[in-house]
């Protein structure tokens, strides 16, 4: 397991955790981050991630990315 910040691009992933209070697991589940899914790193742009989620692009924060474990 580990931080999707360090998932290699193109390379499907399976969501196994995702970390951090509350309130932060709440705002990534509306993004469509949840256990089991599958999410895939697009690119890394200036310290955000472009990532495919449930066939939409999303840009999160590296620290973010950090709270999601694959």
């Amino acid at each position: 397991m580990m931080p999707l910040v360090y998932a290699e691009a193109g390379q499907p992933q399976i969501i196994k955790k995702i970390g951090g209070n509350p309130e932060v697991r709440k705002h990534l589940e509306h993004l469509g981050f949840n256990v089991g899914g599958e999410v895939s790193v697009v690119s890394s742009l200036g310290g955000n991630l472009i990532v495919k989620v449930k066939e939409s692009r999303v840009a999160v924060s590296d620290e973010l990315a950090g709270k999601i474990m694959v």
